[in-house]
């Protein structure tokens, strides 16, 4: 692969017989190193693992409940 910009056009153009449609963007932004969040916003996180490999496969829902860190 030359550039990321090369991948995620790869993973765009992806597609099934069953109809899939895959949307791809590389996301540019900096963003800070070292954030930490707390062991309890992390618990609050809204994962669901998939039927099939639920360790490598997974939703994230939106927890409006939770509690943003401070930027």
């Amino acid at each position: 692969m030359r550039s990321y910009r090369t991948i995620v056009q790869l993973i765009a153009a992806t597609t099934t017989d069953a109809g899939l449609k895959v949307r791809a963007e590389l996301d540019e932004n900096k963003y800070p190193k070292g954030v930490k969040i707390s062991d309890a916003q992390l618990a609050s996180v809204r994962i669901s693992p998939h039927p099939f490999h639920g360790d490598w496969n997974y939703a994230i829902s939106p927890n409006t409940n939770a509690t943003r860190p401070p930027p």
